[in-house]
């Protein structure tokens, strides 16, 4: 009995031992998958967050782009649609047209080579329908900034002959079509008439479009990753209450 109980002892030794071991061995074992998934955790945790920070960088260029479209449209084309005073369309009927005078320009042929040439002047003169009155007209707001006197001026050449054939076309289309559509100032304060407006809210708004939609864009970027940013916190606090 005594020889069986001692060797009952050593077998519950060995069992014993042995069972530290493999709960050793396990707790070994379940430490290893732990750090494992952390690793792979922080990984995940790295990508996600150099991700987020290059979409909001995306986003902030997207933002700094629009804004530099805005102040750029807002010193050349959108100044220049808010000091147009020609805003009403009008119907105008031509009265005269002629070649009256040349005038001298400049063209370039080259890398700082400027040389002289000459264009004609072609004056308009039409009825506004509305007033009655005698206007001169010009081709567009930037016809009035160059020369006062010229209805229509074409592109300064070194071929004069050129310039005199194309003016030429012009004075016999309006020869052709005498009743057109005009664009003259409400206030009466302008007295001169524009055939073709430059600045229209038509063209203003398709200029401000695509910087709106990248502003838009840039904005909804930046929103989403914080959004993101905050949806992840609050869930990683909701689990860290249930544990």
């Amino acid at each position: 009995m005594r020889k069986k109980s001692i060797a009952a002892f050593y077998q519950d030794l060995a069992m014993s031992c042995s069972s530290k071991t493999c709960r050793i061995e396990t707790t070994n074992i379940y430490q290893k998958i732990r750090d494992h998934d952390l690793l792979d955790k922080r990984k995940t945790v790295t990508a996600l967050k150099a991700g987020e920070d290059r979409a909001i960088l995306l986003g902030l260029a997207m933002m700094v782009c629009s804004i530099m479209m805005y102040f750029l449209l807002g010193i050349t084309l959108l100044r220049s649609y808010m000091q147009s005073v020609w805003t009403e369309e009008s119907q105008c009927t031509l009265l005269n047209v002629s070649i009256t005078e040349t005038f001298n320009c400049s063209f370039s042929c080259g890398p700082d080579c400027w040389k002289l040439s000459q264009y004609p002047c072609l004056q308009v003169y039409v009825n506004l329908t509305s007033s009655g009155e005698k206007l001169l007209l010009y081709h567009t707001e930037e016809t009035m900034k160059i020369n006062q006197k010229c209805s229509y001026i074409p592109k300064c050449g070194k071929n004069f002959e050129e310039s005199m054939s194309l003016v030429n076309v012009v004075m016999e289309n309006f020869r052709k079509y005498q009743h057109f559509s005009c664009y003259s100032d409400p206030e009466g304060n302008q007295k001169s008439v524009i055939l073709t407006k430059l600045y229209s809210s038509n063209v203003l708004f398709h200029s401000l479009f695509w910087p709106t939609c990248m502003m838009a864009g840039g904005v909804a970027i930046v929103a989403m990753v914080k959004l993101t940013q905050y949806l992840s916190l609050l869930c990683e606090r909701i689990q860290r209450i249930n544990r």
